[in-house]
């Protein structure tokens, strides 16, 4: 800890894809990172020769116990957490309704309960101190669904909610929470590692085989860059004034505006007859946010 303005890091999912871009670049800047996975000699690999700053641990991330001991692990070596990156995650491939129930909660355990659990889990020291960062990682498909991809929509819509709540209510404590968004990015994540239907509906596949063609040919092709991703995050949480969503890529930038549009005028069509539900002579009493 030779560098007295070092940030601690937690990072989650680190062994690979994005998680390792950003574990990369944190160590690069000089900072210390706690790095997680279930795959610790990959974890070994990324902080050999910086290991009086660097902390390997193998974390299965759904597992609570494993979440808190990675956090007391951390505050026990570094002392405190300045920034927790919710990176770990896993895509789908398939059509909402070929996958088991068990997939469903498998989707959701991950991307969000993990995710929403490990932030909990760093919040009682980010208060004690007064200050901290929390960036994690949803997706576009967090804003936008996506025809073969319902699982992880659903998953990415529900911790897009969750964050954004807390992001309004940790403000005054001095954390700041930001989303991020990211298009596609140049990793695994268009391979074999998502998780594919445990059945086959032939109906399904004139809306299921555009998008797994997508990610065969893409895969190793996309245009996002892992490495320039990680520095965005690193310059949130430099910023004074870090924000609430961080989207990444000009793909995810074009599909939020065309889908912007499309929502737009879904809602419109109806506005006039949806707005015509109130009780007669009833008040508008707006939320307060």
């Amino acid at each position: 800890m030779s560098n007295p303005c070092a940030k601690v890091w937690l990072i989650t999912g680190a062994s690979s894809g994005f998680g390792k871009a950003l574990a990369e670049a944190v160590i690069a800047n000089g900072d210390i990172a706690v790095l997680t996975a279930r795959r610790l000699e990959r974890l070994q690999a990324i902080a050999r020769g910086f290991e009086d700053r660097v902390l390997p641990l193998a974390v299965d991330i759904t597992d609570a116990a494993a979440r808190e001991r990675a956090v007391a692990d951390t505050l026990a070596r570094f002392g405190r957490i300045d920034v927790l990156a919710n990176v770990a995650g896993r895509g789908v491939a398939g059509a909402c309704e070929e996958f088991s129930l068990e997939q469903l909660r498998e989707q959701m355990e991950l991307n969000f309960f993990a995710a929403a659990e490990m932030t909990r889990a760093v919040l009682p020291q980010m208060r004690k101190q007064g200050a901290g960062n929390i960036l994690t990682v949803s997706s576009i498909a967090g804003l936008v669904a996506m025809n073969a991809a319902g699982p992880y929509c659903a998953a990415k819509f529900a911790i897009e909610g969750w964050t954004e709540s807390l992001a309004i209510e940790a403000k005054p404590l001095g954390i700041h929470v930001t989303l991020v968004e990211p298009g596609a990015l140049r990793t695994e994540f268009a391979g074999d590692v998502n998780m594919r239907p445990v059945d086959r509906i032939e109906a399904y596949r004139p809306m299921v085989e555009p998008f797994e063609t997508y990610l065969e040919t893409s895969a190793g092709k996309q245009m996002g860059d892992p490495a320039k991703a990680a520095q965005r995050m690193l310059e949130v949480v430099a910023s004074e004034a870090p924000p609430i969503r961080l989207m990444l890529g000009r793909d995810a930038f074009s599909i939020w505006e065309a889908t912007l549009g499309k929502r737009q005028e879904d809602l419109n069509h109806w506005r006039e007859r949806g707005e015509d539900t109130a009780f007669d002579g009833a008040e508008l009493v707006e939320i307060q946010l």
